[in-house]
C-alpha cells in the first residue's frame, strides 16, 4: 500500500463524506474488516476520486447513477449527502434519476427517487 495514496484517500474520503462518517468507518473496523477500510480508502477515495481529470461533481453524478443503476441502497444515501456536498443540486439529481430510468429501467429510478425523497427530508429536518 501507497501511504501518499493513502493519505491522499483519507483526506478525499473526508472532503467528500464528512469526518463523522469516516471517523464512524475507521473506528468501527476490526481486524476482519480494516483490510477492507484500508483498501477502500487507498484505491477508491485515493487513487480513483483523488484523481484530477474530473471535478468532485461529476464524479459524484456518475456515483450516484451507477449506485441507483446498481441497487445498493445504504451506498445510495451516503452519496447523495456526499453529491449535495460535492455541488450537486436536488434539480440535478433528479434529472440523474430521470436518466436512470430510461436506461437503467423503471424500477431502479423509482427506488432512487423514494431513497433521494427520505434523504431530502432528512436533511430538511436538520
Amino acid at each position: 500500500m501507497s501511504q501518499d495514496t493513502f493519505d491522499k484517500g483519507l483526506q478525499m474520503r473526508t472532503r467528500v463524506l464528512g469526518q463523522e462518517y469516516v471517523d464512524k468507518a475507521v473506528k468501527g473496523a476490526d481486524d476482519f474488516t480494516r483490510p477492507f477500510q484500508d483498501l477502500l480508502t487507498e484505491y477508491c477515495w485515493g487513487a480513483v476520486w483523488g484523481r484530477e481529470e474530473l471535478p468532485l461533481k461529476t464524479r459524484s453524478m456518475l456515483t450516484l447513477t451507477l449506485i441507483a443503476v446498481l441497487n445498493r441502497p445504504q451506498e445510495l444515501r451516503t452519496h447523495l449527502r456526499a453529491a449535495l456536498t460535492n455541488g450537486v443540486t436536488r434539480d440535478e439529481i433528479r434529472e440523474i434519476f430521470m436518466q436512470v430510468a430510461i436506461y437503467a429501467g423503471m424500477p431502479a429510478a423509482v427506488d432512487s427517487f423514494r431513497i433521494a425523497r427520505e434523504v431530502f427530508a432528512e436533511l430538511d429536518q436538520g
